[in-house]
């Protein structure tokens, strides 16, 4: 099971937050995921929330949440089924129902890690990123946690929204120590350089970016605006140009034509 990660929108009122040395120690647990089934229910669970979660990242959402239900049908008390829940809902809308099923998760399973990220993920994506900063320490600090850039590019993610930069550069760099190839942490701390005027660098990351991915909107749009404030018309124009050839039908697009660069 895994947590999808989405752009940040809108930042909120910064938020002092304890720096990484500082997050408390939690109890080392396997996330349940990973276990091993000790039954046939167990097993049929594990199976179709694993399919769920394929069809849910396939965008197929409606498909995603009956695998989720024939496996709570299987094993009503396999929590990644019900973190499953909460994700599809999540993305389709739905805080209320995420929310109660992101609860009756982690009243099965509240030291679960897969389950904690989700759920911070959840927590930052609705506006309560202050909420969220716990649920991904809890999970970095799990020594038998087996992708710790995931809580650490997440915790980045929410932190740069609430504007306490310092805190969220630490923990993107943090995510490129475990990951040197996650573009999520790469694409956010190019943001981040963005919004703290550090150009140079953030033009460094896009190029770096590029070269490891190809582009996506969000990158070419980012690198449009970072040669905007610097001043470079050449080097905006090449963005724009593939904005115009590649990226019509986008949001980004219809700011660009209407000179929305900030």
């Amino acid at each position: 099971m895994m947590v999808w990660l989405l752009a940040a929108g809108s930042l909120s009122a910064c938020v002092t937050t304890p720096s990484v040395q500082d997050a408390p120690r939690v109890p080392a647990v396997q996330a349940i995921s990973q276990q091993a089934a000790q039954s046939d229910e167990r097993q049929r669970a594990k199976t179709h929330t694993e399919l769920g979660a394929l069809y849910a990242q396939d965008g197929r959402f409606a498909v995603a949440l009956e695998e989720a239900r024939i496996a709570l049908n299987a094993d009503s008390s396999y929590a990644p089924a019900y973190s499953l829940q909460g994700l599809v809902h999540m993305f389709l809308g739905d805080k209320a129902q995420a929310e109660e099923a992101f609860r009756n998760a982690l009243s099965i399973a509240p030291n679960d890690p897969e389950t904690n990220n989700n759920y911070g993920w959840f927590l930052c994506q609705t506006g309560r990123e202050a909420e969220s900063i716990p649920r991904f320490k809890a999970v970095y600090r799990n020594q038998l946690y087996l992708t710790p850039t995931k809580p650490y590019t997440n915790a980045g993610i929410c932190l740069l929204r609430m504007k306490d930069y310092a805190a969220a550069e630490e923990h993107l760099n943090t995510a490129l120590r475990y990951q040197p190839g996650n573009s999520q942490a790469h694409y956010w701390l190019a943001e981040l350089y963005y919004q703290t005027n550090r150009l140079n660098d953030a033009r460094m990351r896009v190029n770096e970016l590029s070269r490891m991915i190809e582009p996506s909107v969000e990158v070419t749009w980012l690198g449009a605006r970072i040669e905007r404030k610097q001043g470079d018309r050449e080097a905006e124009l090449r963005y724009t140009t593939i904005m115009r050839r590649k990226f019509q039908d986008t949001a980004q697009y219809q700011k660009m034509l209407q000179g929305q660069f900030e």
